[in-house]
């Protein structure tokens, strides 16, 4: 009996936290946005390394005939699925960003900033979408494919910062750590991005095309591997300054323990992708390599944002009026 009337109870505060959204399930929205992006991240390389890049040799159709995956003699159905499955999956974030616009729309009080920041991830989306239809015309250039796993980590940039917005209230800005410590955090969020243009160079040069026909860059793979590393050394460098500089100067924990967790995340994605260098790319570690590569870049904003402040959250005047006490 407990557990029957238990359900239905969980069941309705989901639908009561969609339906009137407070400022915690506008974050618990963009939070799964964030994952969302990150997901698709990673299948998206798993298209590539299994070889399904062409599973679909045609957009916005499967096959010149089909939406969907039907038998054909030049292509293998296995392909074809894995391909498919893939742009199915961006029904699911389009549907998570959707949730973030509904839920922004619907806060009260709304908050111009958040509904800006939410009617960019599905607007993000339907841009990714399209794009991907020029990779597959394109037949996998590894400049399109590139362009198209950086759209994945912009869109997660959006997301992220409107699940920080979400946590914090409309006031100016302000920093919580010495001026040029917060300019230390921007370089090296700066370098990460970079950091990851040049994992897309690397990727776009190495092994793993999407498809045997798909064309690579002509760039020497030992040369910029290497490149790839000294800017690995860049970022890991700088995030070591970073933390430094907010423990001398006692910023508070919040902020040094971004940059501690962007530290963790560094050194477990430097040794897969040493890893996966000295074992010849195997495909299992370009999937890790690609979702420590969106976790690098998440923690990496996450330092930025931690290093200021707007404010506390003002409550709503409706709750503010709930809470006040009856007259006698």
């Amino acid at each position: 009996m407990k557990e029957s009337t238990t359900r239905p109870n969980v069941l309705a505060r989901a639908l009561r936290s969609f339906w009137a959204p407070s400022a915690r399930s506008m974050r618990g929205w963009a939070l799964a946005s964030v994952v969302a992006n990150a997901g698709i991240a990673v299948t998206g390389a798993g298209v590539r390394v299994t070889g399904s890049g062409l599973g679909c040799p045609t957009w916005p159709r499967c096959t010149p005939d089909s939406f969907v995956p039907v038998a054909h003699p030049e292509m293998s159905m296995l392909t074809m699925l894995i391909e498919f499955g893939n742009r199915l999956l961006t029904f699911l974030v389009l549907a998570v960003g959707a949730a973030c616009v509904i839920a922004a729309l619907r806060l009260v009080p709304r908050r111009r900033a958040l509904v800006r920041l939410a009617l960019l991830q599905p607007a993000g989306v339907l841009a990714q979408a399209l794009w991907g239809g020029l990779v597959v015309r394109s037949a996998l250039s590894p400049f399109t494919v590139g362009m198209h796993f950086l759209i994945s980590m912009a869109l997660i940039a959006a997301c992220w910062m409107l699940y920080a917005r979400a946590g914090e209230g409309d006031g100016p800005a302000a920093g919580v750590a010495h001026r040029d410590v917060r300019r230390l955090g921007h370089a090296l969020l700066a370098a990460t991005a970079v950091l990851l243009v040049a994992g897309v160079v690397v990727s776009g040069t190495g092994p793993h095309s999407g498809d045997v026909i798909a064309s690579r860059f002509g760039f020497d793979i030992e040369t910029v591997a290497r490149l790839h590393a000294d800017i690995v050394y860049v970022v890991v460098g700088l995030t070591f300054a970073l933390l430094f500089a907010l423990r001398v100067t006692g910023a508070p924990r919040a902020a040094r323990r971004a940059v501690l967790g962007l530290f963790v995340v560094e050194l477990g994605q430097g040794v897969i992708g040493y890893t996966q260098y000295f074992l010849a790319v195997p495909a299992a570690l370009v999937l890790l390599h690609v979702l420590g590569a969106s976790l690098v870049w998440i923690a990496a904003l996450r330092v930025v944002t931690s290093l200021r402040a707007r404010g506390p959250l003002e409550a709503p005047a409706a709750a503010a009026h709930a809470e006040a006490p009856a007259p006698v």
